[in-house]
């Protein structure tokens, strides 16, 4: 076979399987439909599930008026570092 035949072939095979790619992608699903209903305590937020709760310094038992503050806050912090993003995006566009 000649070179020109082989790459013939191999761009129908090409071709072929991103055919059948884009056919399976609008395919309805066939699995089941599950239901989750998220039954999270706010003071089991941030737990990492091999370690617990990441608090070295104990203060979730000695200080526990403190950590709630501390977690607001941080959320706080958290969402107006994302703003910022978001306005250096825009500015730089």
């Amino acid at each position: 076979q000649t070179i020109s035949n082989i790459i013939t072939i191999t761009m129908k095979l090409a071709i072929a399987a991103l055919l059948a790619g884009s056919a399976a992608a609008f395919a309805p699903s066939q699995s089941a439909k599950s239901t989750s209903a998220l039954q999270v305590s706010e003071l089991e937020l941030g737990v990492t599930e091999p370690l617990g709760v990441y608090d070295p310094l104990g203060w979730i038992e000695t200080q526990p008026e403190a950590f709630e503050r501390r977690r607001a806050v941080e959320r706080k912090h958290g969402r107006i570092a994302m703003a910022a993003v978001v306005g250096v995006i825009v500015h730089n566009n």
